[in-house]
C-alpha cells in the first residue's frame, strides 16, 4: 500500500474510531433497537410530544451508525481495489482511487464533526460576548480585530449574526461586543471558542515599532427556547439603564434605552442596546441572562461528568487557550489541543474550523495535550 493511500485510511480510522467512542458503539447498537421497537409500537403517538422525541433519537442515532458503517465499507473496499490495482500495474485506477481516498477521509472527518455536536444544547444559536482586557487601546483593538473575526467565521458558514450590544473604546476598537449568531449547530461549534485570547504584534500605536502583548476574553452561551424554564427572582437583579453607544452615524440612540442587568447572586452582567425601546432591550437582556444561567449549569454538568477538567476548564486572565503571532513570525497556536496554523490572516478572516473541530474532539477523547505557549 502506497504510503499516500495509507495516510488517508490512517486518517480514516481515526475519525472512526473517535466516532465509536462518542457513539458507545455496542450501546448505541442496542438502543437503535430498542427505539426501532418503539416506532413500531402503534400507542407510541398518544403522546405526541414523546413520540417526537422518540422520532429525534432514532434519526440522529441511525444516520450516525449508518454513516460510520458506509464510511468503513467504502473504505476497505477502496482500499482492496488498490492493491489489486497495484498488483495488475494499473496506475490510472491506482490514481482515482486514492482520490477517492482523499475525499472519503474529508467525509468522515465532516461526519465526526457532526456527530460530536449532540450536546443538549448544541443545535441552538448562540450569544458571542468578547470583552477587551487590561491594556487600553491595544486590548481595544484587539477586542475589535476578535470580533470581525467571528463574524466573518459565521459568514462563511452562512449563520446570521446580530449585534446585540455594543461599547466602543476609548480611542480605538472596542471594550465590548455581543453577538448574537443563528444558524445550524452555532452554539455547539462557538462554545470551543470560550476563553482567553492573546495577540503579540508590533503595535500601530507605538511610535517606537515595540513589540506588544494584549489579551481579549471571548464567553459563548446558548440561545435558549420556551420549552427550558430557567427561574430568575426579581430581587436578586440590578438594573441599569444608560444611553447606547456605537461606530456613529444616525442609528445611535440618543436616549437612555440601553439596558444593563447584574444577577447579584451569580455576578453575570449582561446588556442590550440594540433596539431603540427600553423594553424590547430589557426583555432580550433577560433572555440572555437565562441563557448564561443555563450555560453555568450546562458547564457544571460537563465538569462533574469528567474526570479530567479541573487543570483545564478554569477560564480567566492567565489562562489563554489560544496565541496569535503577528511579530516576528506568523503563527496561531491553540494552547489545548496543540493545533497551529501559519496563516494567521486566513484565521483571522474567519478560518477557525480545525481549531474548534480538534476541541470538540477532545471532550471525547479527553486526552491532554503538553502545548507550550509561543513567545
Amino acid at each position: 500500500m502506497r504510503a499516500e493511500a495509507q495516510q488517508y485510511i490512517d486518517r480514516i480510522d481515526a475519525a472512526l474510531s473517535l466516532l465509536r467512542r462518542f457513539l458507545d458503539w455496542d450501546v448505541a447498537l442496542r438502543r437503535l433497537d430498542e427505539l426501532n421497537a418503539r416506532v413500531e409500537d402503534p400507542t407510541l403517538w398518544d403522546n405526541a410530544k414523546q413520540a417526537q422525541e422518540v422520532m429525534r433519537e432514532r434519526t440522529r442515532l441511525d444516520s450516525a451508525i449508518g454513516a460510520t458503517r458506509a464510511i468503513d465499507t467504502e473504505k476497505t473496499d477502496t482500499a482492496d481495489l488498490i492493491e489489486m490495482a497495484e498488483a495488475e500495474g494499473d496506475e490510472e485506477m491506482v490514481t482515482e482511487a486514492i482520490a477517492s481516498l482523499k475525499a472519503l477521509a474529508e467525509r468522515a472527518d465532516e461526519d465526526k464533526i457532526k456527530a460530536l455536536l449532540a450536546g443538549e444544547a448544541d443545535g441552538y444559536d448562540t450569544y458571542l460576548e468578547i470583552h477587551a482586557g487590561a491594556g487600553g487601546t491595544e486590548s481595544q483593538d484587539w477586542a475589535e480585530m476578535l470580533s470581525r473575526m467571528y463574524r466573518r467565521w459565521a459568514e462563511r458558514r452562512g449563520y446570521k449574526v446580530d449585534l446585540v450590544d455594543y461599547q466602543a473604546g476609548d480611542q480605538a476598537g472596542i471594550k465590548s461586543a455581543t453577538f448574537l449568531i443563528k444558524g445550524e449547530n452555532a452554539y455547539g461549534y462557538a462554545k470551543t471558542e470560550s476563553g482567553v485570547h492573546r495577540l503579540v504584534r508590533i503595535s500601530p500605536y507605538d511610535s517606537s515599532a515595540r513589540r506588544h502583548t494584549s489579551f481579549s476574553s471571548v464567553w459563548v452561551y446558548p440561545v435558549i427556547d420556551d420549552d427550558i424554564d430557567i427561574e430568575v427572582k426579581e430581587s436578586d437583579l440590578k438594573i441599569d439603564t444608560y444611553r447606547a453607544s456605537g461606530a456613529g452615524g444616525q442609528h445611535v440612540n440618543t436616549t437612555d434605552s440601553a439596558v444593563r442587568i447584574t444577577h447579584v447572586p451569580s455576578g453575570i452582567i449582561v446588556a442590550s442596546q440594540n433596539d431603540r425601546s427600553q423594553h424590547k432591550n430589557r426583555a432580550t437582556a433577560m433572555n440572555m441572562l437565562k441563557a448564561r444561567l443555563y450555560e453555568a449549569e450546562l458547564r457544571k454538568r460537563e465538569e462533574a461528568a469528567s474526570s479530567d477538567y479541573q487543570a483545564k476548564t478554569e477560564i480567566g486572565w492567565g489562562h489563554q487557550i489560544r496565541s496569535y503571532v503577528l511579530q516576528p513570525y506568523q503563527l496561531v497556536k491553540d494552547l489545548r489541543t496543540g493545533v497551529t496554523s501559519t496563516a494567521p490572516d486566513d484565521v483571522l478572516d474567519g478560518a477557525l474550523d480545525p481549531f474548534m473541530a480538534a476541541a470538540l474532539s477532545q471532550k471525547v477523547t479527553g486526552e491532554k495535550v503538553d502545548v507550550e505557549d509561543v513567545d
